[in-house]
């Protein structure tokens, strides 16, 4: 199909050379959403030479208003994200193999996950997965593109090992249990992941096919409800920061959070790194739009779809209603927020 590519080429500063070189990138893309469909649809028309679609999840309903390689019959069949993202892409452009895994990205498997790709695109909903690709990308000396959205607004930022900041020197630390807003409490409308997605996809072109000057520096800020844009540039990495200057990998060698099934109770208990204060009066708050919550002093419960997460002051959850822990990690991402 020789006239796929010529409105791209006409454009690329180097045409044919370009995409040829495009042709042959390799592309990891964690987290399969509104983002990551985004993503994954213009990669894949652009075409990649391989695009590796990482996700754990299975469509819902809710998924459909806004994770645009999706339809009911996907969910009447009971597809995970990454088997149906697969058939819809590979009809799109027969020329790009795709790869779907549909896995729970861990410490694990990360390494082997991310290991032969040149480049990393981030489709995640928390700071748990970021800060692992974060980990891998930095051993491996690896460019990624970190992109989040949520409400209206979203952020996206490239990282390049040795260049920039990576995403620990920007944030050192995970926010505590409950303090960010997600998309199941504060909701999302879906051209903010189009307009983020869309932005992210353009560095990525710019990554794989080598123009590197053109390449955005720093953090991108937009809001498409409240008409705000705003870029804040930042240098190299931070001196001392513990992943990329140091070589501490904390997320990847299992400083991350860690679950254990609960026997014979269908629960699993969800520990998040480190010890954070989680304040239960601001989270149920929030919570109370989406299912029935309670709190004290000393535990928030929170049941929604069948689900009960039992959350603690120190941010240590046991979600009742599975003994899967990518489910029960999945719930806490979603409902807690890292």
């Amino acid at each position: 199909m020789i006239d796929r590519y010529s409105r791209q080429t006409l454009f690329f500063p180097n045409g044919l050379a370009d995409q040829h070189r495009l042709s042959q990138a390799r592309v990891a893309l964690v987290g399969c959403g509104a983002l990551g469909t985004v993503i994954a649809g213009l990669l894949v028309r652009a075409g990649v030479g391989l695009l590796r679609v990482i996700d754990r999840d299975v469509i819902e309903g809710s998924n459909l208003q806004r994770q645009t390689l999706f339809d009911e019959e996907d969910i009447r069949q009971g597809l995970p994200k990454a088997i149906a993202a697969a058939r819809k892409l590979g009809l799109v452009n027969s020329e790009v193999e795709i790869e779907p895994l549909a896995v729970d990205f861990e410490p694990d498997n990360a390494e082997r996950l991310l290991g032969d790709v040149e480049l990393v695109m981030d489709g995640t909903d928390n700071f748990e997965a970021r800060y692992l690709i974060n980990d891998v990308c930095a051993k491996q000396r690896k460019p990624w593109i970190y992109s989040a959205a949520v409400g209206s607004y979203g952020v996206t930022m490239n990282i390049k090992p040795g260049e920039t900041p990576c995403l620990r020197c920007i944030f050192p630390e995970a926010p505590p249990p409950g303090a960010v807003t997600t998309c199941d409490t504060a909701g999302v409308i879906g051209p903010i992941g189009g307009v983020i997605g869309s932005f992210a996809s353009a560095e990525a072109l710019k990554m794989l096919t080598g123009a590197h000057g053109q390449l955005r520096s720093g953090l991108l800020w937009l809001d498409v409800w409240n008409n705000s844009i705003q870029s804040t540039p930042f240098g190299g990495p931070v001196e001392d920061c513990p992943t990329c200057q140091r070589g501490r990998f904390e997320q990847l060698e299992g400083g991350a959070g860690h679950t254990s099934t609960l026997c014979g109770r269908s629960s699993v208990q969800v520990r998040p790194s480190g010890r954070r204060e989680v304040h239960f009066a601001e989270l149920g708050q929030r919570l109370q739009q989406v299912g029935a919550v309670s709190w004290n002093p000393h535990l928030l419960r929170f049941a929604t779809n069948g689900y009960e997460l039992t959350l603690f002051p120190d941010g240590r959850a046991i979600v009742k209603g599975t003994e899967d822990p990518a489910v029960a990690r999945g719930l806490y991402a979603r409902y807690i927020g890292v």
